[in-house]
C-alpha cells in the first residue's frame, strides 16, 4: 500500500509507561486530595473534573502510542491505516523553536482542511495544521522531518 516505508516515528515501550503513568498519577493525587481534604465546592468539582481527565488522557494515551506514523512517497500514515496527510498535500514543515509543535516533534501545514484528530502522544490534526511527536524520540521526528522537507524541495523543481 503506498510504496516503501522511508521513515517511521514510534513511542519506545519506557516512553510509553512514563507518559502514561505520569497522567494516571496526575489524575489520581487529584481525586486523592478531594477525599484526602475535601475544599469548598468549586475546588472540589475543579479537582474531580482535572482528576478524571488526566485519568481519560493516560487511556487515550496508551491506546493511541500503540501505533506508529509511517511516511512514504505518497502518504505520511498512521500504522492503524488512517491517512495523516498526502504528500502532494503538504505546503510547509516548520521545525522551529518556537513552533507550536508537540515534544520532540514539528509542524506540517497541508493546503486543505481536514478534521480534528488527536492521537495523544503521537500526533494531532487541527485544521490545515498537523502535529507529530509527543512521547516519541526526538531522532526519530528529526529523521522524518528532513526526509519531509527534502521531498518538498524535490518536488518544488
Amino acid at each position: 500500500m503506498n510504496g516503501d516505508v522511508l521513515a517511521a516515528i514510534e513511542a519506545s515501550a519506557g516512553r510509553r509507561v512514563m507518559g502514561t503513568a505520569m497522567l494516571g498519577l496526575t489524575g489520581c493525587l487529584l481525586i486523592f486530595v478531594v477525599f484526602a481534604a475535601p475544599p469548598s465546592p468549586p475546588w472540589l468539582v475543579f479537582l474531580l473534573a482535572v482528576g478524571f481527565a488526566a485519568l481519560w488522557l493516560s487511556v487515550r494515551m496508551w491506546q493511541a502510542t500503540v501505533h506508529r506514523i509511517e511516511l512514504t512517497t505518497e502518504v505520511l500514515r498512521c500504522s492503524d491505516g488512517r491517512v495523516i496527510a498526502q504528500v502532494k498535500d503538504i505546503e510547509a514543515i516548520d521545525r522551529g523553536f518556537f513552533a507550536f509543535k508537540p515534544s520532540n516533534g514539528f509542524l506540517i501545514r497541508t493546503k486543505t482542511t481536514e478534521a480534528r484528530v488527536w492521537m495523544p502522544g503521537l500526533w494531532w490534526r487541527s485544521g490545515r495544521r498537523i502535529g507529530i511527536g509527543g512521547v516519541t524520540p526526538g531522532s526519530q521526528g528529526k529523521a522524518m522531518s528532513e526526509i519531509l522537507a527534502a521531498m518538498l524541495v524535490q518536488r518544488g523543481q
